[in-house]
């Protein structure tokens, strides 16, 4: 006869544990304590991740208000942080900020690696309609393509790093659609972008220390700006593609506001119909994050020079 916990359903297992953590896990199942680690092994051997209860920081939380249950939360004491923003993943070569992304993962040795939102493109399932009769990949087309450009940074990340998505609004088309055309197949395995992506946290946004990073806040040129100014915090977004660090200061401090530019090619072929050939105030980068005793020090871009370069801290970088 099965025990209680092997009667819930693995994604609502995986859910009570990820929020709730083991001993309260235990306690809603009224399963043993032994019992609940087991099925959790069980579970990380089939989807191949980790599954983990991020532990609250109680003076923190106080200080921020409550616990949000589609935010990660880590404590980055002294280390490096890499967040790479906008890859829009179409099959084909990476671009260079992906070959530099990668190589930063070795040189730099991170503490974190985080992917801003926007991964994938997901323009076979976009809201908008198609402009005269441009090529967009299948889904099943950008979802291995993007298995394969992750699988690449997954290889070169130490053992024990967290690797963290946020969601971005390229992103949920996937499930949007799912969810608009097909509500009857929620929860069944593959129907969820982070099922094709077992090795990765998925969340809304992840707190680094005081720092925010998630895909998109304010909007509009000064998006920046106003993302720090009304969040109260360094807060790292991405979305406009603009690749620039915005210091606020007042009374409480200084604080920085950054977007992250993008890691794909500006000229890339998912933008190009859409943009109708127009000046783009963009930039391909990615953000440095250093923190030193927990707090953040001037935030750094790594910005594309050519095809085949990469520049940073004054230096031209071939990647």
């Amino acid at each position: 006869m099965p025990q209680p916990s092997e009667r819930t359903d693995e994604y609502t297992f995986v859910e009570l544990w990820e929020k709730l953590g083991a001993e309260a896990t235990a306690k809603k199942l009224k399963m043993s304590l032994r019992g609940v680690y087991q099925r959790r092994a069980r579970l990380e051997k089939k989807f191949q991740r980790q599954i983990q209860h991020v532990a609250v920081d109680r003076r923190f939380t106080t200080r921020v208000g409550a616990h949000h249950p589609a935010r990660l939360e880590y404590d980055l004491r002294d280390g490096i942080a890499l967040v790479g923003s906008d890859l829009h993943i179409w099959p084909g070569d990476p671009p260079v900020m992906h070959r530099a992304f990668v190589k930063f993962c070795v040189d730099l040795e991170p503490q974190a690696v985080i992917l801003n939102g926007d991964v994938l493109d997901m323009a076979a399932v976009s809201r908008h309609a198609p402009i005269g009769w441009e090529h967009r990949p299948t889904v099943q087309q950008e979802i291995e393509a993007g298995q394969d450009r992750l699988s690449e940074i997954e290889k070169v990340v130490k053992r024990g790093v967290p690797k963290i998505w946020t969601l971005g609004n390229h992103d949920g088309r996937f499930e949007t659609r799912l969810a608009t055309v097909a509500p009857e197949y929620a929860k069944i395995h593959g129907v969820h972008l982070k099922d094709h992506f077992s090795h990765w946290e998925p969340c809304w946004s992840v707190w680094l220390n005081d720092t925010v990073i998630k895909h998109r806040f304010r909007g509009g040129i000064h998006a920046v700006y106003n993302n720090t100014l009304h969040s109260g915090k360094h807060i790292v977004t991405g979305h406009l593609h603009s690749a620039k660090v915005t210091p606020f200061t007042d009374y409480n401090g200084t604080r920085y506001g950054v977007d992250g530019g993008c890691m794909a090619d500006t000229n890339h072929d998912a933008f190009v119909h859409y943009t109708e050939d127009n000046p783009l105030n963009w930039r391909s980068a990615f953000v440095v994050l250093t923190f030193r005793n927990r707090e953040l020090l001037f935030p750094e871009l790594v910005v594309k020079y050519d095809e085949k370069h990469v520049q940073f801290r004054g230096e031209v970088i071939k990647c």
